[in-house]
């Protein structure tokens, strides 16, 4: 396969990766601030809705993509798929206090809010799931070898942050405490993720692939085979380490918009983040080339002790210079680590797999850790600090303890990855002629 990316590659992956982590933005970090703004949720609603959307994006990687792999097509699923998934965004513009008691008025609006918040986002997520963690992910492996897939993953892994950065940007403009400002948010990512999908149809090119020729189910179970396990072990280490990883990233993110907003009192949070996520998405491409040149082991240590530090230091200091390098550090190991975990699980994945390895991915990137992840941070919030909103009702401040949590994570990570190393280099060594 050749070295060198294609502009109309380049185009396709940066336009879908961009618009489909802003979408994931929006669902990750902000719906969680929407259904506390505008529904009072506590830390459990928070930890269920982020569980319930991790199960169903596992379930419909797992089928979704070993139906794509059986139809030997990634490009209907991709571009359908976000067409579906703008039109499920643009549905969280009926989730109003004033619309509920309007149209169920003896119910009570926050609970309803809470509910109908957590189900959309379920639907929501099967649509974009189906899209971007099955379909489109499959295709950036199709399309992709290993002499260009760091490269690749660089500027896959990068996106999330340019989405932040474009996320916070686009929502200073907007009160988030404000109904009608979040109506608008929703129509504008609804209708861009919307006009992505169709744009795809024109500039995707289908991977030359042949349907996979065993029975549909087959293919779904594939991934989770003894055999494919014992066929590929290497694989499925790295993918436990992508769990241990994930589930760090977890155990805080749901919160970290509410920390700094609330609990810091950060009101210029996008002010001091923006320049760490510029920096981080800077790091994150040279991550990508670092691993095509020095491989997994250089770049995982490096970003992984990145991340840790930026652990202790957010754990450590609330100050707004120390929060910042502490984000910068938190955000250069984060995407970073995305991307080298990401090229090296893309690596050991077999050749006309991708479709039906996606579901095992999304089990290690999203499901597990996105259960036990919020679940972590559930149990070190019990007992946080309330706060009475001018409604009468109560909502919690995040602390500190979050990132101590997933310090303690990510040290476990990296004793994990040692232990691999050293396995690694003895089997080498073993390997060489005496």
């Amino acid at each position: 396969m050749k070295k060198r990316l294609s502009p109309k590659f380049l185009l396709a992956l940066t336009l879908f990766s961009l618009i489909g982590q802003i979408a994931w933005v929006v669902e990750n970090m902000y719906l969680n601030v929407f259904i506390y703004n505008m529904f009072s949720a506590d830390a459990g609603a928070i930890s269920l809705m982020v569980g319930a959307s991790a199960v169903s994006a596992a379930v419909t990687t797992v089928f979704i993509g070993a139906l794509s792999d059986k139809l030997g097509k990634r490009k209907v699923f991709m571009c359908g798929g976000y067409i579906l998934w703008g039109v499920s965004i643009l549905g969280f513009t009926l989730l109003r206090v004033d619309i509920l008691k309007a149209v169920f008025p003896f119910a009570s609006a926050a609970v309803l809010g809470v509910a109908f918040t957590i189900a959309l986002d379920v639907i929501m997520t099967f649509f974009g799931s189906s899209a971007n963690d099955a379909a489109f992910n499959a295709w950036l492996t199709d399309s992709t070898s290993e002499a260009s897939r760091g490269t690749a993953e660089g500027i896959n892994a990068m996106m999330p942050l340019v989405a932040i950065l474009a996320v916070f940007g686009g929502f200073m403009a907007f009160d988030l405490t404000l109904p009608r400002s979040w109506t608008v948010i929703f129509i504008i990512i609804g209708i861009v993720v919307i006009l992505v999908g169709i744009l795809g149809f024109f500039i995707i090119k289908e991977p030359k692939l042949e349907p996979a020729k065993e029975g549909y189910f087959k293919t779904v179970i594939y991934g989770f085979l003894p055999s494919t396990i014992k066929k590929s072990p290497a694989l499925y280490l790295y993918l436990g380490g992508f769990i241990i990883f994930n589930i760090a990233i977890q155990i805080f993110m749901p919160y970290l918009i509410i920390y700094y907003e609330r609990s810091l009192g950060m009101e210029n949070y996008v002010f001091i983040m923006a320049p760490a996520i510029i920096i981080a998405s800077v790091a994150t491409v040279l991550f990508g080339k670092l691993y095509d040149k020095r491989g997994f082991t250089l770049s995982s240590s490096i970003s992984i002790g990145l991340l840790a530090l930026g652990f202790l230091t957010l754990f450590i200091f609330k100050h707004t210079a120390p929060v910042f390098i502490g984000s910068l550090l938190m955000m250069c190991g984060y995407l970073a680590g995305m991307a080298v975990f990401g090229a090296k699980i893309r690596d050991l994945t077999p050749l006309g797999k991708a479709g039906m390895l996606q579901g095992v991915r999304i089990f290690s990137q999203v499901l597990v850790p996105g259960v036990v992840g919020p679940y972590i941070g559930k149990l070190v919030l019990t007992g946080a600090e309330q706060i009475e909103n001018s409604d009468g009702t109560y909502s919690f401040l995040p602390n500190e303890f979050i990132f101590l949590a997933a310090l303690i994570t990510t040290v476990i990570l990296a004793i994990y990855l040692i232990t691999l190393f050293i396995i690694k280099r003895k089997k080498d060594i073993k390997k060489e002629p005496r």
